[in-house]
């Protein structure tokens, strides 16, 4: 028992969660980003949060982390020096890849960067067959002497990976060896450890992109550790995958590929526990955040999970929540393109200099200067009153966007907020329309720092009935670090008809990978009583070149079970492709084990009782809102004031320490028993 603190690095401002067990008492904090070293502002924010709470370090019994390191370090090419060691004639996959262009009718549209130059891809003579036997055995001689090559060039990472490496990982291991022997202190990484699974071009690039972010992860990652061990804190830190789950910082660190949706999974882990206690079972998650807004649709409570997608154009083969990201945050920067029309993103101005407003150096407006001028986020002060905010500068930035487009500024500035709001419903018709969901059956649950700011416009645009604004809504992802558990997956490809020939495969392929998941179980120090495995195999038509996930009932591999993953699997098909295909034959493809340890979790309130009063407004202000046809007095109320069964009529403005939501005119909220602000069109 103790305080639990749950921390969310971000590229703008680091969010801090405490949770008392024994009392069950909430505390967030949050304070701008330290880009430079994201391990000091997290060391800082700890330091104060726990201040803030009255509490020592000594008190500390857990201590998750997500982090944007190893996406923001991918998306601004900032990895380490890679090399690549391949078989004899592959080479060149990596550059050549699936030979599909971006944009199938844009002739000028650019692939993302190759992450290994072509004289640092190399190759040795090995051959492992499509069954797995050894057709020529690795050249131990020529593997070492590539390897001193490269040790010579100064590489800092390295990533081996083999043909039908994922059926006999012998070779891989050799090769391992001996570039570890080598290489001092390079990060080695092979595939058959990163991603043991069929299609050899994305398990070439998830390999490569854990090898070009491994030496900055684990710089990071020991920066930090050493930043909390010198605070005093006692339990061993965790990370946050993409999939929702945590791990410790040793197996981060070895693979950092899982880390890349860190941030954003957390939050939806947040959103399911919190819309599943207020009785909300289709949601669509609304994460806007500094650089993007995250979306993702939970329908009947579930996120839909993927082994394989492209995460800025690369793609990965890894478990991971699925999470929709598009450039569009409070720091998205506004210009005028070429043809004189208003663009918002990708670019962000991130913490450093920040938004214009910030008075930090900024000079390109951003949205959250364009509220700040539309007087939809406070001009004066945020972060509850310790971060000053200059409307003035705000104003000025976004008055010379103005005389480029021939518009005021105020029409300019709610111009920018319309364009990031149709960038975001943009991308929740991604996840929703675009795969057969209609988001007038969801409602719309708001989060991030700017997230509550917009949901009221994009649920109009959308034609969604309900918003809903948890508590803490700034700070939720890091709340649901404090809400999942530790959590890890193991795989291996066995492409097989699903006939009674497969069940030996399975037996055999299953109990490899829970000998795996009990060393990972042990490593981690996780009780046998809190131990948990989820079965799944990947299936498909035969000639299919995709598969669907089906769950695998049970403990015992039996002839019966096979009638039930091909029923899973009609059904699952029926489900996602409108049809099934009668009499086809099903392959099996991929054989999964989800390793859970279960953790004590942070609890959800509810009030017992609604309160009699009526909220007073703390302040007003005169808000730009177009709704209602301009500058109009908005009251401002205090989120701290608003207890459950109190309603509240748009127009209006509650704000908050962590973030600032805005009811329309023709909007009310109220409040209900866990604390959430549910806003609706009034009747």
């Amino acid at each position: 028992m103790g305080w639990r603190i749950g921390i969310d690095s971000g590229g703008t401002f680091t969010d801090i969660c405490l949770f008392d067990d024994a009392t069950g008492r909430l505390d967030v904090w949050k304070i701008p980003s330290t880009p430079d070293d994201p391990s000091r502002s997290i060391a800082t924010g700890v330091v104060e949060a726990l201040a803030r709470a009255g509490t020592s370090r000594a008190d500390v019994s857990f201590l998750g982390h997500g982090t944007t390191v190893a996406t923001n370090a991918l998306i601004e090419g900032k990895g380490a020096k890679t090399a690549v060691l391949t078989t004899d004639g592959f080479r060149d996959l990596l550059e050549i890849g699936r030979q599909k262009r971006p944009s199938l009718y844009d002739m000028m549209a650019d692939k993302p960067p190759v992450l290994v130059p072509r004289d640092l891809r190399r190759e040795v003579p090995e051959r492992t067959r499509h069954d797995g036997t050894v057709e020529t055995p690795l050249d131990t001689q020529r593997t070492e002497q590539v390897v001193r090559d490269l040790a010579a060039r100064d590489i800092e990472a390295l990533a081996i990976c083999f043909l039908y490496g994922f059926l006999n990982p012998e070779h891989e291991a050799k090769a391992q060896a001996i570039a570890e022997a080598h290489l001092g202190t390079a990060f080695v990484c092979v595939s058959q450890a990163v991603a043991p699974e069929f299609r050899e071009f994305e398990r070439l690039s998830t390999t490569v992109v854990n090898a070009y972010l491994g030496p900055t992860m684990g710089r990071y990652i020991r920066r930090l550790d050493d930043r909390l061990q010198t605070l005093g804190l006692r339990p061993a830190p965790h990370l946050t995958q993409s999939n929702g789950g945590v791990i410790g910082f040793e197996t981060a660190a070895a693979t950092p590929v899982r880390t890349l949706l860190s941030g954003p999974s957390t939050g939806v882990v947040a959103a399911r526990a919190i819309s599943a206690a207020a009785g909300y079972r289709n949601v669509i998650t609304f994460d806007v955040g500094g650089t993007s807004s995250d979306v993702a649709l939970l329908e009947g409570g579930v996120c839909k999970r993927t082994g394989q997608a492209d995460v800025h154009g690369y793609p990965i083969k890894a478990p991971m929540l699925d999470i929709h990201t598009v450039g569009a945050g409070g720091g998205s920067i506004a210009y005028v393109d070429s043809g004189g029309l208003l663009k918002v993103g990708p670019r962000s101005a991130g913490a450093d200099p920040g938004p214009v407003c910030y008075d930090r150096g900024g000079t390109e407006p951003t949205v959250t200067d364009a509220n700040v001028v539309l007087q939809t986020l406070n001009p004066s002060v945020i972060l509850g009153g310790r971060m000053p905010v200059h409307r003035d500068r705000a104003f000025a930035a976004i008055e010379g966007l103005a005389g480029r487009l021939g518009l005021g500024v105020m029409q300019t500035a709610q111009g920018i907020v319309a364009v990031a709001t149709a960038n975001m419903a943009k991308a929740i018709r991604v996840i929703s329309v675009q795969r057969g969901h209609d988001p007038r059956d969801y409602a719309l649950m708001a989060f991030g720092g700017g997230g509550p700011l917009h949901a009221a416009r994009l649920a109009q645009e959308l034609d969604i009935a309900e918003v809903i604004v948890p508590p803490t809504p700034g700070t939720l992802c890091a709340l649901g670090l404090l809400l999942t558990d530790l959590q890890t997956d193991f795989a291996v490809s066995r492409l097989m008809p699903l006939t009674d020939t497969a069940l030996g495969s399975l037996c055999d392929g299953f109990a490899a990978l829970d000998i795996q998941a009990d060393a990972w179980f042990a490593a981690e120090g996780i009780a046998e009583d809190r131990r948990r495995l989820h079965r799944s195999v990947d299936l498909r038509y035969a000639g299919q070149n995709y598969e669907l996930e089906v769950p695998v009932p049970g403990n015992a591999i039996t002839p019966a079970t096979l009638t039930t993953l091909a029923g899973g699997f009609e059904a699952a098909h029926e489900r996602r492709f409108g049809f099934v295909a009668e009499g086809e034959a099903i392959e099996l493809v991929s054989l999964r084990v989800s390793a859970v340890g279960l953790v004590e979790k942070a609890r959800i309130a509810q009030a017992a009782h609604p309160a009699t009063d009526s909220p007073s407004p703390i302040d007003e202000r005169d808000a730009w809102l177009p709704e209602a046809g301009g500058l109009i007095p908005c009251p401002v109320f205090a989120r701290a004031d608003l207890a459950y069964g109190h309603r509240v009529r748009g127009p209006a403005i509650v704000e908050q320490m962590d973030a600032t939501t805005l009811i329309l005119p023709t909007m009310q909220a109220r409040v209900d028993a866990h604390e959430n602000l549910i806003l609706a069109t009034a009747t």
